[in-house]
């Protein structure tokens, strides 16, 4: 069996020579205040919160849910520790969705639908100084790429429906209503460059489907002339082929860079 290795021998007396004194290092900063969880994050940092669904839509009937969507902005200091802050949220309220600004802000960026859509909801629950600074972002979010995203989110959708009609001889009715809705908000955008959820004088029509009151084949007529309309409308649409990226992380950037601010002028 190997032994240790041998203690190493002492320096002889005359060559040692005194140690210098090391003053203690200065004791660290405290350590940021973690929330418990991120229901505390959406309580005491949330900048944006908003109805969506139904209501926002303009196609809220009598018991119709309020789903509830927002952005909250984990303070800078959290991101230092090991264990980050959460990218998303779900509550307090049962119907209740937020993101982490950055993340929010990577999805919007990638033109994702309900991102979007949460960016342009009519029904503004509560929105502070940093909130108005990223809804005055909304239009360096837009881009062709609206196209892509919405066009393949609305594919998935249809094939779930197909499913339904091949299973259970129909669909679920109020899919096809909302994927009609979604089919014209895109070519809307993709036409306008404005982004516009409320289905305005849609809405009776579009109720009409909810009901089962349209047929599936008028339905997909409908999905179809869509559809073609929505790519058409691309290939003219003022909308740039990219989204605003720099003037995106500047943003966030310097909100990163104010929430760290107020956490050394806090103490923390």
């Amino acid at each position: 069996m190997r032994s240790e290795p041998p203690a190493p021998q002492a320096a002889p007396a005359h060559t040692a020579s005194p140690a210098p004194a090391v003053s203690p290092p200065p004791s660290a900063p405290p350590a940021p205040a973690v929330p418990a969880d991120g229901i505390a994050l959406v309580r005491d940092h949330t900048i944006y919160s908003c109805v969506m669904g139904s209501r926002a839509f303009g196609l809220a009937t009598e018991g119709s849910d309020t789903d509830l969507r927002g952005v909250f902005l984990a303070p800078t200091a959290l991101f230092w520790r090991f264990q980050k802050p959460p990218t998303h949220v779900e509550g307090p309220a049962p119907e209740q969705f937020g993101w982490e600004l950055e993340r929010f802000c990577e999805l919007a960026l990638r033109a994702n639908p309900n991102i979007l859509e949460c960016l342009h909801s009519p029904l503004v629950e509560y929105v502070d100084d940093t909130g108005r600074e990223l809804l005055a972002l909304r239009q360096a979010f837009l881009s062709r790429q609206a196209h892509e995203t919405f066009t393949r989110y609305a594919l998935g959708q249809r094939k779930k429906l197909e499913a339904d009609v091949r299973t259970h001889g129909a669909p679920r009715w109020k899919h096809a209503m909302h994927l009609l809705r979604l089919l014209t908000s895109s070519r809307d955008l993709l036409r306008t460059g404005s982004l516009t959820i409320d289905v305005g004088e849609q809405r009776e029509p579009l109720l009409a489907v909810k009901r089962g009151e349209v047929s599936w084949d008028e339905v997909e007529r409908r999905m179809l002339r869509l559809a073609a309309e929505t790519d058409e409308a691309a290939a003219r649409s003022p909308l740039p082929p990219e989204p605003d990226h720099a003037r995106v992380e500047d943003f966030l950037v310097r909100t990163r860079r104010a929430s760290a601010l107020r956490d050394a002028d806090d103490g923390r």
